[in-house]
C-alpha cells in the first residue's frame, strides 16, 4: 500500500484553531473554522448543523486565503446542549461532507459530526497531567510489620505473579501506602504529576475490587492515617491522587451486603439486584460480588449523591483526593430494561463539583463509550478503544498470538491506514472536549504490558512516542517504564524492583522520561488539535496546533521511505527545532527521515 497524504484535504476540529475555547451557554452564537488548502476546488462551503432534531444548513464565508489557503467561518447556533454539525464542501463534482471521520464524497449520518457541548470539561489541571497508576500490593513495602488476613498467601516480593488461578486473587506482596510515599522522588524523576491508586479499602482480595467497606482504608496499607500521609506528601510536591471507587457492586463480604442478608426487609436490601431464588445477581454471574441498585434512594445517599456520600467524603480533608476513576462503569446503573447510568454519572459529577470544582471524574468503559460521554457525565474515560488497542494492532508482531480483552482470535496487525481509521472513529464520536481529556494507556491492570504486547525495546518507544504525542491524557502503569512484562492483567501486576537494579531497563526508563519532558515543554502537544499529514503502512505523521504553536511528530514501526513536505509547514521562516529523535533536512521542503523504528518530534514554530 502506498502512503496516504492528508495535507490536500480540509480540516476542522475542536482546539482553539477552529472553535473559540471555552464553554458556551444555551443560545450563544459560536464561530466555527475550517482550513481548505489552496488547491482545493471548493465554489463554496456551508455549515450544516442539527437543531432540536431538525438539520439547518447557513453558508460560510471566506475569512482569509493566501497561496497556502483558505480559511473560511460560519456561526454556529448552540440551542442544544449538545450540538452536532459538519461541514459542506460545494466542489464541481459533487458535494463532499467533512466530519470527525475526515471528508466523503458521499452523504453519511450524524454520528460523526462534530460537537459543541454546553458542558463544562474536564478541570484545567488534566491538559497537562501525565498519570501514573499504582496497585497498591505490587508497587513497595514500607517495612510495617502486618496482620495478614486468612484469605491471604504471602508472596516473597521476587515471586512472579499468578496469572491465573485460585492463588491469583490471594497472592499478597504486602506493599502499602508508606511504602509508595517512600518513592516519590522516582515518580518526579519520572516527571508525572497524578498519582492514581487502584482500591484502597479493604476487601477479600489483592485487587480489592470486592470491597468490603467504604469507611475506612485497608488495614493492611496503613490505614486512614497513611492515606491522608501519602495526599500531603503528594501534594507537597504539587501532585494530585486519584482514587478508584467501585460503584457498579461491592464484595460478598461488603457491610451493606450481609446486613442486607441478615434483614430483607431493610433498607440494605434495596441496595442490591436479587434473583428470583433469593440469590443476589453478580458482576457477570459472579455471586462473590453482588451487583448494585442505583434506583434506591438510600444507596444514592450513601455511596453517590452529597455530602456525607462515599463519593464526596473521600475529597474531603484529611484526604484530599482529586478525583475519582469508576470502575466498571460502562455496566453501573445497567441491568435488563433498567439503565440508569448517565444519571448515576451526572450525580457523581454533581457531587464532586460540589464538594471540590477541581476534581477529575474518569470512567472505565473497555468497549465503545461513545454514548456515555456527552460532557455532562464522566469527563473522560479510559480510552482502550480509541487508543490502546489500535496502538497494540499497529505495533503488533507480523504473527500476533497473544488474544486481549475478552476476543477468542489473537490481536491481529493492523496498517497504518486500519489504526488512524480506528483512532478517528472512536473520537469522531465524542465532543472534542472529552478527545482532549481521555486517558490514553499503553497498558493497565487489566492488561498485558507493553513491553510483552511488541516485544522490542524499540517498538516499545514508538509506543511511548504516541503516548505522549496524542491528544489526551498520557497514563503509565507503573512499572512500564522499567521493562515490565506481564501476559495479562494478573500477570502483569509485577512488583516494582527496587532492590534488583538488573531488573532495570534504564534505556526505556529514559525513553519514558524524555518523551515526558518533550510533552511538558510544548503546549501543542498538551492542548492543541491533531491534523494528519501522512499514514503509511509502517509510519504514521501528524501534526499538533495552537494558536502559537505548531509540532510535527512521526512514528514508525519499520524503516519507510520517509517524506517530503512543503516548506511552508514552517511559521514565519523559522527554523525547525529537533524535540526528540532525529534532525529534519530543511532546503526547499522539509524531509522527514525514513529511520524505524523510531520516533521524531520537531516544532516547526
Amino acid at each position: 500500500m502506498t502512503a496516504e497524504h492528508l495535507l490536500g484535504g480540509a480540516h476542522h476540529d475542536g482546539s482553539e484553531l477552529f472553535v473559540p475555547q471555552g464553554t458556551p451557554a444555551l443560545g450563544d452564537v459560536v464561530p466555527v473554522r475550517v482550513r481548505v488548502p489552496a488547491s482545493g476546488t471548493e465554489r463554496g462551503v456551508h455549515l450544516r448543523s442539527v437543531r432540536d432534531g431538525e438539520p439547518h444548513v447557513v453558508p460560510a464565508r471566506l475569512e482569509r486565503a493566501d497561496e497556502h489557503e483558505r480559511w473560511y467561518v460560519a456561526e454556529l447556533a448552540v440551542d442544544n446542549p449538545v450540538t452536532g454539525y459538519r461541514f459542506l464542501l460545494d466542489e464541481p463534482g459533487g458535494y463532499r461532507w467533512l466530519n470527525g471521520r475526515g471528508l466523503h464524497g458521499r452523504d453519511v449520518p450524524d454520528a460523526a459530526d462534530f460537537r459543541v457541548t454546553t458542558h463544562q470539561p474536564a478541570p484545567a489541571w488534566a491538559c497537562d497531567a501525565v498519570v501514573y497508576q499504582v496497585f497498591p500490593d505490587r508497587f513497595a513495602r514500607s517495612g510495617t510489620p502486618r496482620q495478614l488476613p486468612a484469605w491471604a498467601e504471602p508472596a516473597a516480593w521476587d515471586d512472579e505473579p499468578v496469572g491465573s488461578g485460585p492463588s491469583t486473587p490471594r497472592q499478597l506482596y504486602g506493599g502499602d501506602l508508606l511504602g509508595i510515599e517512600q518513592h516519590l522522588d522516582h515518580l518526579q524523576r519520572l516527571g508525572v504529576d497524578v498519582l492514581y491508586l487502584t482500591p484502597f479499602f479493604p476487601a477479600g482480595s489483592n485487587h480489592r475490587y470486592d470491597a468490603s467497606t467504604f469507611e475506612h482504608v485497608d488495614p493492611l496499607l496503613g490505614g486512614n492515617q497513611a492515606l491522608a500521609s501519602l495526599s500531603r506528601a503528594v501534594h507537597a510536591r504539587g501532585m494530585r491522587i486519584m482514587g478508584d471507587l467501585t460503584t457498579n457492586h461491592t464484595g460478598a463480604g461488603h457491610e451493606w451486603f450481609t446486613t442486607a442478608q441478615l434483614d430483607r426487609a431493610g433498607a440494605e436490601a434495596t441496595f442490591y439486584y436479587w434473583q428470583d431464588d433469593g440469590e443476589p445477581v453478580g458482576w457477570l454471574g459472579h455471586r462473590s460480588l453482588p451487583k448494585l441498585d442505583h434506583a434506591a434512594p438510600g444507596l444514592r445517599a450513601r455511596m453517590v449523591e452529597g455530602p456525607g456520600s462515599v463519593v464526596e467524603r473521600w475529597l474531603q480533608e484529611p484526604f484530599a483526593l482529586d478525583g475519582w476513576r469508576i470502575d466498571v462503569a460502562n455496566m453501573t446503573g445497567r441491568y435488563g430494561d433498567v439503565d440508569l447510568t448517565h444519571v448515576v454519572a451526572r450525580t457523581i459529577r454533581a457531587t464532586m463539583r460540589a464538594a471540590k470544582p477541581e476534581a477529575l471524574l474518569v470512567s472505565e468503559h473497555f468497549h465503545d463509550a461513545g454514548a456515555d460521554l456527552s460532557g455532562d457525565g464522566w469527563h473522560a474515560n479510559m480510552n482502550y478503544s480509541g487508543f490502546t488497542r489500535p496502538v497494540w494492532g499497529w505495533l503488533a508482531p507480523r504473527v500476533p498470538e497473544r488474544q486481549v480483552l475478552g476476543l477468542p482470535v489473537p490481536l491481529a496487525r493492523r496498517s497504518g491506514a486500519a489504526t488512524v481509521a480506528s483512532m478517528r472513529d472512536f473520537a469522531a464520536v465524542v465532543p472534542w472536549s472529552v478527545t482532549a481529556h481521555q486517558w490514553n494507556l499503553l497498558g493497565s491492570h487489566d492488561t498485558p504490558r507493553i513491553r510483552t504486547m511488541v516485544g522490542d525495546p524499540a517498538t516499545v518507544e514508538v509506543a511511548v512516542g504516541l503516548l505522549m504525542t496524542f491528544p489526551g491524557t498520557p497514563v503509565v502503569f507503573a512499572g512500564d517504564e522499567l521493562g515490565a512484562t506481564g501476559t495479562n492483567g494478573e500477570h502483569a501486576r509485577v512488583p516494582m524492583p527496587w532492590d534488583r537494579p538488573d531488573r532495570w531497563d534504564d534505556a526505556t526508563f529514559e525513553v519514558y522520561r524524555s518523551l515526558i519532558a518533550v510533552r511538558r515543554a510544548s503546549r501543542a502537544l498538551r492542548e492543541g488539535g491533531l491534523r494528519w499529514v501522512v499514514v503509511d503502512d509502517d509510519a504514521l505523521v501528524f501534526l499538533r496546533e495552537t494558536l502559537d504553536e505548531r509540532v510535527l511528530v512521526a512514528v514508525a514501526r519499520d524503516p519507510w521511505a520517509g517524506v517530503t513536505l512543503p516548506r511552508e509547514l514552517l511559521r514565519h521562516g523559522s527554523t525547525p527545532e529537533t524535540l526528540y529523535g532525529h534532525d529534519l533536512t530543511v532546503a526547499d521542503a522539509l524531509r522527514v527521515p525514513g529511520a524505524g523504528p523510531g520516533v521524531g518530534v520537531w516544532r516547526l514554530a
